[in-house]
């Protein structure tokens, strides 16, 4: 089999209209209906989604103050070498919005929805991905993961694009699509698959809030012509770029070289255990089996998860590093050999569903 004749990554027809968005408490169910789930304690796993607010504004309050006290650091090192560390740390800080405004729409992390929607939109507007598009293209992952032609969010399709994946650690080609998207939706019409999976009734708030990320900016550029420095650039947008590395070795450890087409989260998903200060800036993110399976229970609470359904699923990778000792030469091989992926063992005599259902 050539690479060239693999699989048709495009979105097929879909109704949007008919997708239960993915805030609704009831989405959970409609992925369980559909996924394998691991058997759970439901009286504990009840306390387990329920929202509240302390464990979330401790969480968001710590991150917004390291990003607040390293931009000061950063600003007042400002033309001497030391901004090179300064910055550095900023642009960690800041990329790590992109699992912080992941973990928002889902709209679990607060009890208080206006503290979510709020805190939502920030982070989406850091990381470029408008949230209302980015909400329903989720829904879609959620729902259809890593089955080919239905999820819009595959991150390393077959055959892999490997250089383009080094580029992304400079987010240099997601960064770029996401700008020509913005630039699209600005327009009044949608890209082709946000055509599969936004509700016409959604479509008009795609359209502005892209039109005021692009407006925001344009006004930084000003902003760095006005006063004859790339230094507000540094504070905003840019910092996605430079700073993205870490984030991109932790969001490609979630799916790529595993199964395609299967309706069992432990066999296309990772677990990966990862130190504190990777699994603050990665949002507990590490916990992914977990979160696919059960994609209510809030990012403060999956390794409670974890620990109740662990049992049932292949182990857990015992770090970052372990896990891309088997990505790289999985992406490798998959450049060749399209067909072949990574094997995840399950447990004896756990249940599997092989395959996704005909459509």
């Amino acid at each position: 089999m050539t690479a060239a004749v693999w699989k048709d990554y495009a979105l097929r027809d879909d109704d949007a209209n008919a997708a239960t968005p993915l805030t609704r408490d009831d989405f959970e169910a409609k992925v369980e209906q559909a996924w394998y789930s691991s058997p759970v304690d439901r009286r504990k796993f009840r306390e387990l989604i329920r929202r509240s607010d302390a464990p979330a504004l401790r969480f968001f309050g710590l991150w917004l103050a390291l990003l607040v006290a390293s931009g000061i650091v950063a600003y007042l090192s400002w033309g001497t070498w030391w901004a090179v560390p300064a910055f550095a740390v900023y642009g960690i800080l800041y990329s790590a919005a992109d699992h912080r405004h992941h973990e928002l729409s889902h709209g679990t992390p607060f009890k208080t929805r206006w503290l979510n929607e709020a805190l939502f939109h920030l982070c989406a507007f850091m990381t470029l991905r408008e949230g209302y598009y980015y909400r329903w293209s989720h829904t879609r992952h959620h729902t259809h993961t890593i089955i080919v032609g239905k999820d819009p969010e595959i991150a390393a399709p077959r055959p892999p694009d490997v250089v383009g994946q080094f580029l992304d650690l400079f987010f240099l080609k997601d960064g770029i699509r996401q700008i020509g998207r913005l630039i699209r939706n600005a327009s009044g019409d949608l890209t082709e698959a946000g055509k599969h999976f936004v509700p016409d009734t959604e479509r008009g708030k795609v359209v502005w809030a892209s039109r005021i990320y692009l407006a925001i900016i344009l006004a930084v550029i000003v902003w760095c012509v006005a006063v004859g420095s790339i230094l507000p650039a540094m504070f905003i947008v840019l910092p996605r770029f430079y700073g993205g590395a870490l984030s991109q070795l932790f969001n490609l450890t979630q799916h790529a070289g595993l199964s395609e087409d299967v309706h069992d989260h432990r066999l296309n998903t990772r677990t990966v255990r990862l130190n504190p200060v990777f699994a603050f800036l990665y949002a507990n993110m590490n916990y992914h089996i977990e979160h696919h399976m059960f994609p209510m229970v809030p990012f403060y609470r999956l390794p409670e998860l974890h620990a109740m359904i662990r049992d049932d699923c292949p182990p857990a990778y015992p770090g970052l590093w372990a896990a891309w000792r088997e990505i790289v030469p999985a992406l490798l091989r998959q450049r060749h050999d399209p067909a072949w992926h990574v094997v995840r063992p399950l447990p004896e005599g756990s249940g599997r569903i092989a395959a996704a259902p005909a459509e």
